[in-house]
């Protein structure tokens, strides 16, 4: 199939353009959000083809991903078919929702022409899609090429943004693990964090922007994984973390629940709990190891690329099929 689709999150873009199709990822000159075209970070194959706006009417098209509601009606002006009524559409939901949270209405809510598929369960449950038809596609990953070695006594952490989004990832919690062990931070926007919360810098290391194959690298090498988001989806570099083999420290939020087993590391609501969690690791290697093995176990087996692009292409031939 030729699928078009926007780049919009980079690792779960990634895995998707793995699969056996042709996918046609919009690009314009300033490479801005509605043009962003291949990743630069991140390893895609051929079959993810850059396409010029202007080229879109002639291109042959047979199914719309879509992941903001902004998208629908600038599909139909760059290809000059509505999606859902002209081409088929899959609306992809990647977040929980914000607002009036349990009663948010979904933007995409009470529509009979698409079909929206959520990365979570726990996103499915949240949402008011009303009769909308929904449907869940857990996340897949591409497996990191490095395996947790542990060696510095550090705890590392992956977040986007942290100052700007403050509670809902947690960036509040940090100086307490920081008094545990020296905290790495991984992400976009995290330049200047340590002075954000009056911390040393030989507590807190900010690592902006990091390529993804250097940062898995670096994460491998921290003793565990530190994951304080209170209210998100299912972040991928959780689940890439616990593919390499690191032990966790996680909040019991959200779909961290059911992604992370007991056995690979600490999920809980009481930060006694996860601060003790996160001391025992430092202190003892062995237990660190012995945990992240339970959590690399989980994550390739429940989040492996195989059965995430198996249940995609099923859900694409389906949909394409029953609009025929």
């Amino acid at each position: 199939m030729n699928v078009l689709l926007w780049h919009v999150h980079g690792s779960w873009t990634t895995s998707f353009v793995h699969g056996g199709h042709r996918y046609l990822i919009p690009t314009t000159p300033d490479r801005g959000p509605y043009g962003l075209g291949r990743a630069r970070t991140y390893p895609w194959p051929d079959s993810a083809v850059e396409v010029a706006p202007a080229d879109l009417p002639g291109t042959a098209v047979d199914l719309v991903i879509l992941q903001r509601p902004e998208e629908v009606d600038l599909a139909e002006e760059w290809l000059g078919r509505r999606p859902g009524r002209d081409v088929p559409a899959i609306y992809v939901e990647h977040n929980t929702p914000k607002g009036d949270v349990p009663n948010t209405r979904h933007p995409m809510a009470d529509r009979d022409d698409l079909l929206i598929a959520h990365v979570t369960g726990f996103n499915q449950i949240f949402w008011d899609t009303g009769a909308s038809r929904t449907t869940v596609v857990d996340h897949g990953i591409v497996a990191p090429a490095v395996s947790y070695t542990g060696e510095l006594d550090r705890l590392a952490v992956v977040i986007n943004e942290p100052v700007r989004r403050g509670r809902v990832t947690g960036t509040d919690l940090l100086p307490r693990f920081a008094e545990i062990a020296p905290l790495d931070v991984f992400g976009m926007g995290v330049a200047g964090l340590a002075d954000h919360l009056g911390l040393p810098a030989d507590r807190l290391t900010s690592h902006d922007d990091v390529p993804q194959d250097r940062m898995h690298a670096e994460l491998a090498r921290r003793r565990a994984y530190l994951h304080l988001c209170r209210w998100t989806s299912l972040g991928l570099s959780l689940i890439e973390a616990m593919a390499i083999g690191m032990p966790v420290v996680a909040l019991a939020t959200t779909e961290a629940v059911t992604a992370v087993p007991p056995e690979a590391g600490a999920l809980a609501t009481r930060m006694d709990t996860l601060l003790d969690a996160a001391r025992r690791f430092i202190a003892e290697p062995v237990a660190a190891r012995q945990a992240g093995a339970a959590a690399r176990t989980a994550a390739r087996d429940r989040y492996g690329l195989d059965r995430f692009l198996a249940d995609w292409d099923r859900l694409l031939e389906e949909e394409v099929c029953g609009s025929r």
